[in-house]
């Protein structure tokens, strides 16, 4: 695709032109002239397969990628680097995500976010008009910071830190869509980013020095990584420390609130969904509070998570550096080309997910539907796929159905306004407005039935 073709489009909506690339090349591997850039996107899920994990080593995330150079000025190197250093933070940090050890933290994770929710009930009495992407992180945070710091971070202080997240993956999108310039050519957003990634060490540093001093025997995250730091013979460097908890601080946080924001004008757009929701939360939950016992009866909530993922993934973009010369699909690729797979792309191509694959869709996701399983593996991937598969899917699928239990069992939530936001580039997926909610307490005539499982 020429530059004189393809530019344009990407400047006019970036999200919407890897789309129509993947749909014009048939889910052939394209290269799309850029300028000065000129990456292949990858569309494909057998090509996805083969990028990120049957040849992921041909593939690495590589340093001199527009998104990795920016995330990396971030998080430096750890849990989101290559080689070693990946492999000795993914050693120290994914026993955290055990689904084992997650699924034992449901209730007080439920407990966390039944007393964040406690917060909203003035503003529903009052019909106040609330940011709910605002409201969303501080449930987040209430939850996150109790069950994996252990409260060695305040709510408040995760806050800000969300907020300085924000900014970090907004003010990167100047350096997204002009890939070809290193960082010593200012940009705007260049110092906003600079200003947030400060605050969040301001932060988190003393935190971590901290528990340096006074690790102990917990399996919160902090607690992890100080005793961690003798790894062999090899001392970790409070760099590197610092590194892997600015990854986890964002790992735990960040999917569940930017994915959660969609959800509201996506049901005030498909009342057919939000009544089949509604009903479910109040026939499984009643007036609540959620608990572990009830996440097996919300099927369909949980379907319609799925269906918010596949349309608004979070990682909507996963950029990789080819190691060699190498041929993918039949099209050579050279060595040290960028080579871009696209979550959003691919899970809304018709080619992999039929006519209807830009339409609001739960039931695509029913146990035993009709073709559900002969779809390719790597036509859904919102969390990426392979060694570096990101460690919080388990947690965001039990968070994240917690939360909407929770908020529904208590509230109807109407958008102010109802159509559905455009997208934003960022480094992950942002509604291009602020979505806000009015709320309305929800009667409390509604008892949940019994669990078969439940004691007589």
């Amino acid at each position: 695709m020429p530059a004189r073709r393809a530019l344009p489009a990407v400047v006019r909506d970036a999200h919407r032109a890897l789309i129509d690339l993947g749909n014009w090349s048939g889910g052939d591997v394209v290269r799309v002239g850029l300028g000065v850039s000129r990456p292949y996107l990858v569309t494909n899920p057998a090509h996805v397969q083969e990028v990120l994990h049957d040849r992921a080593a041909s593939y690495p995330r590589g340093d001199d990628t527009a998104l990795w150079r920016s995330v990396r000025k971030l998080v430096g190197d750890g849990i989101l680097s290559e080689g070693e250093t990946w492999a000795a933070s993914r050693r120290t940090l994914a026993p955290l995500f055990r689904p084992a050890r997650i699924d034992a933290m449901v209730d007080t994770m439920a407990e966390a976010i039944s007393a964040a929710a406690d917060e909203l009930d003035a503003a529903a009495a009052a019909g106040t008009t609330l940011d709910i992407g605002r409201e969303l992180s501080r449930i987040v945070c209430s939850a996150i910071m109790r069950v994996f710091f252990a409260d060695r971070i305040s709510v408040d202080d995760a806050l800000r830190i969300m907020a300085a997240q924000e900014t970090i993956v907004t003010a990167m999108a100047p350096r997204l869509l002009a890939p070809f310039l290193p960082w010593w050519v200012p940009l705007p957003g260049d110092r906003r980013f600079r200003a947030a990634v400060q605050a969040i060490d301001d932060i988190l540093l003393p935190v971590l020095r901290a528990a340096l001093g006074s690790p102990g025997d917990g399996d919160d995250v902090l607690s992890t990584l100080a005793r961690a730091r003798r790894q062999g013979d090899r001392e970790l460097s409070e760099k590197q420390l610092r590194d892997d908890l600015v990854s986890m601080v964002a790992v735990t946080t960040e999917t569940s609130h930017v994915v959660l924001t969609w959800l509201w004008p996506v049901l005030a757009n498909h009342p057919d969904v939000a009544d089949k929701l509604y009903d479910e939360v109040d026939r499984v939950v009643g007036r609540g509070p959620v608990r572990a016992d009830h996440l097996p009866d919300l099927a369909y909530t949980r379907m319609v998570l799925e269906e918010l993922l596949r349309l608004y993934p979070a990682g909507w973009i996963l950029p990789r550096r080819a190691a060699a010369e190498d041929v993918l699909g039949g099209v050579r690729i050279d060595k040290g080309a960028t080579v871009i797979l696209s979550p959003y792309a691919t899970q809304r191509m018709p080619l992999w997910w039929g006519d209807t694959a830009e339409t609001f869709d739960p039931e695509r996701f029913a146990p035993g539907r009709a073709g559900r399983d002969d779809r390719h593996r790597y036509a859904h991937y919102p969390f990426g796929a392979g060694m570096h598969r990101c460690l919080g899917e388990h947690l965001f699928n039990l968070e994240a159905v917690l939360i909407v239990a929770t908020l529904l069992s208590r509230f109807r939530l109407t958008v102010t306004d109802p159509r559905i936001p455009g997208t934003r580039v960022a480094a992950s997926l942002r509604p291009a407005r602020t979505v806000t909610v009015t709320l309305k307490p929800v009667e409390p005539s509604v008892a949940p039935r019994e669990h078969a499982h439940d004691s007589p």
